[in-house]
């Protein structure tokens, strides 16, 4: 009525009132009435604000890559953006101008500006795996260029959220990929078997070498057997010559005690002999008869017996002799006696 209106902001507008080129109102969640012909209200959304983005870059290497990912900002100077970019509001409050998307243009302009220097400087493999560096980039790049600073907004953060080749490099990208895998697998199958053939003839190796040493071992057993039982026939050897000596000395003291005793003996017997031609020597021209007297034999038989033998060698001079059998039964009977 009378041009007169009413308007009311929420607390994440900044609302600038201008009033004949002047500003008379200023704020976050302003509510007033203004005088619509000589009003102009500006409206800036404060809160963050999250910018996707999609641009193509060419590599070092002429291929291009696709580069998808998000900024988030945020208006930190109302009045500087709303110098630059015209962010006026009806009395409805709809912009008049989309600016907002102007704003978001040159966010991604620079953005892309800061990308374009990094991926032409790398190889396209490199590029693909890149996400990282580019994001910080980007971050690096905006944060220290002098037109998002003129605009009064401060960036958040940067990410990357995927780096793509076209599809016939992709594609070739993942056949050389499958190619690599392929080679490293069959590289991998035959390291493998290499193993297997390597740790095969270890085992052998070890196996012969064991059994190098048993066959040494055996030969050593051999030879030290060898060695026992030429020593032990050695010492046997020894022993039979000992004992032969030890015979051969024993045979030794028993000649010489033959022979000594040998000797004794005879002297012993030359001795006797001598003794007894001593003793009989005064007997020697005496007549047997004197000598039989001389024994002195009580013994009637033995009397008998020198008178046969008296009669035996008279005999010749005896005509006839008579001999009592009872003489004879008498001495037969001693004599079986005996």
């Amino acid at each position: 009525m009378f041009g007169i209106r009413h308007i009311k902001f929420d607390s994440m507008t900044y609302v600038l009132h201008y009033k004949k080129g002047n500003i008379k109102r200023k704020g976050r969640g302003r509510s007033f009435f203004y005088f619509a012909p000589n009003s102009s209200i500006v409206a800036i959304p404060m809160g963050s604000n999250d910018l996707p983005f999609i641009f193509n870059e060419s590599t070092n290497d002429y291929q291009t890559v696709n580069i998808q990912g998000q900024i988030s900002y945020k208006i930190t100077n109302p009045q500087m953006l709303a110098d630059v970019l015209d962010f006026t509001v009806n009395e409805r409050g709809q912009y008049k101008k989309n600016d907002i998307e102007k704003l978001n243009q040159r966010i991604i302009n620079e953005a892309q500006t800061t990308t374009s220097s990094f991926i032409h400087e790398i190889k396209l493999k490199d590029a693909i795996r890149s996400a990282k560096a580019v994001a910080k980039q980007i971050q690096d790049g905006l944060k220290s260029s002098q037109a998002i600073e003129m605009l009064g907004i401060e960036i958040l953060g940067a990410n990357i959220l995927a780096i793509r080749a076209t599809p016939e490099m992709a594609r070739a990208l993942e056949t050389e990929t499958r190619e690599k895998l392929q080679q490293e697998a069959d590289h991998a199958i035959y390291e493998r078997r290499n193993f297997a053939v390597e740790q095969e003839r270890k085992i052998k190796e070890s196996e012969l070498n064991t059994e190098i040493a048993v066959e040494e071992k055996q030969k050593q057993i051999s030879e030290k057997k060898m060695e026992s039982e030429v020593q032990k026939t050695e010492n046997e050897r020894k022993l039979r010559e000992m004992k032969l000596e030890a015979d051969i000395a024993v045979e030794n003291r028993k000649k010489q005690l033959i022979e000594q005793k040998t000797v004794n003996d005879k002297k012993e017997a030359e001795t006797q002999g001598f003794v007894t031609e001593t003793t009989l020597k005064p007997y020697k021209n005496i007549d047997w008869k004197i000598l039989t007297a001389l024994n002195n034999n009580p013994d009637p038989k033995f009397n008998i017996s020198l008178a046969f033998r008296q009669l035996a060698e008279n005999a010749d001079k005896i005509g006839s002799l008579n001999i009592s059998p009872e003489l004879l039964e008498s001495i037969l009977k001693e004599k079986n006696e005996i």
